[in-house]
């Protein structure tokens, strides 16, 4: 490959974030357990602070590779990509008291500044909003500030919002001045689905069934209700790079489209009159990242959204070898041959997904 490789999906959890994990007695945390003395352990998930499970399967361990930005370039290096657009990790700023949500966000948007200025031309950022702040104008304030920060390329955005949602009337000004600043949107899960559709046996399955299942079916839900909503009909400027491939989003657009045409109450109620298909805003407004790990995961992207439209991820520092001596990580090198596979001899394409379509859509060239 002759182009560069831009991994769109990796998160950091800059120094600050880490410490005030530590300092927190609730969801998230960072707590080392007296039956699991020789690791600290990141417990951010729905569930994972459960005092019945041991120790041992609440949350992931955690290490320098959370939050050393030397990290991150040694993965870079070792996994051949030359630009990352790194982003704070789920649950980003959702948990923060509406009284300290605008100097937390400032204070971890310029942390992940400097981080982005020590290695110039190798590192960008989506930036961390205010969304637990006690009005939206905090929020549009620091939308605003984010310009002046040379390595913002948009912002990353859990599919509560402020609380209600992506279809909440009260996000209206925040969508408008994303659009203004021409700031696209990485939208990530977090809540999942509610634990008891995993069954009673589904903490014997580890992770597997939250983040399989749960992840995907939550940005799907999040983008369908954005959809029907008309949020993307009333902001058609409006970008939104979905996570994971956009869930199940491509495999299901056609049933979704297929149910919206075929609603008597949204006839009625005259929202089917000058919309947009669902195939019009996944070509237009959204982007899809192959974070996905599978060959025919990335032609259901692509064949939702265009080739032009997909972007490769590695969702580091997530997903690390399960054996410790393993000189490259089974998770980025599956998503590699994902698109190897999807393309076979098409080159130019593959390394459209692979680095260019990220460096026209993000402005990555300075």
């Amino acid at each position: 490959m002759t182009s560069k490789i831009v991994d769109v999906h990796t998160h950091v959890y800059p120094p600050s974030y880490i410490s005030l994990l530590r300092s927190r007695e609730k969801l998230p945390y960072i707590r080392i357990f007296p039956d699991a003395p020789n690791a600290s352990r990141l417990i951010i998930l729905p569930g994972e602070d459960d005092p019945s499970k041991p120790s041992t399967s609440r949350g992931r361990p955690i290490g320098p590779e959370y939050w050393d930005i030397k990290e991150k370039i040694y993965f870079m290096d070792k996994h051949k990509i030359d630009i990352s657009v790194i982003s704070l990790a789920n649950p980003w700023l959702d948990f923060i008291s509406p009284e300290a949500a605008a100097e937390t966000a400032e204070k971890t948007n310029d942390e992940i500044e400097e981080l982005c200025e020590k290695y110039p031309g190798r590192l960008y950022a989506f930036a961390a909003l205010p969304l637990s702040a006690s009005s939206p104008d905090i929020i549009v304030k620091e939308i605003a500030r984010l310009k002046s920060l040379k390595h913002v390329r948009g912002v990353i955005l859990g599919t509560s919002g402020l609380g209600k949602g992506l279809d909440d009337e009260a996000l209206v000004p925040v969508f408008e001045a994303l659009c203004e600043n021409q700031l696209p949107i990485f939208l990530h899960p977090h809540y999942g689905l509610p634990s008891e559709a995993y069954g009673p046996k589904a903490g014997e399955s580890g992770h597997v069934l939250p983040l399989a299942l749960g992840f995907p079916m939550e940005t799907t839900i999040a983008v369908t209700r954005m959809i029907v909503s008309g949020i993307f009909d009333q902001f058609k400027d409006l970008k939104v790079l979905l996570a994971h491939s956009g869930g199940t989003l491509p495999f299901l657009a056609g049933r979704i489209e297929s149910c919206i045409q075929h609603d008597g109450h949204l006839k009625k109620a005259g929202k089917l009159e000058g919309r947009r298909s669902i195939w019009e805003i996944l070509r237009s407004n959204i982007y899809l990242d192959g974070v996905v790990y599978s060959e025919v995961g990335i032609r259901a992207a692509i064949g939702a959204s265009g080739g032009t439209r997909v972007m490769f991820g590695t969702d580091h520092p997530f997903f690390p070898p399960l054996v410790g001596d393993e000189k490259e990580w089974l998770s980025v090198r599956t998503n590699y041959d994902a698109i190897s596979n999807a393309f076979g001899e098409a080159k130019e394409e593959a390394e459209a997904v692979l680095g260019r379509n990220a460096i026209q859509a993000l402005n990555l060239e300075d």
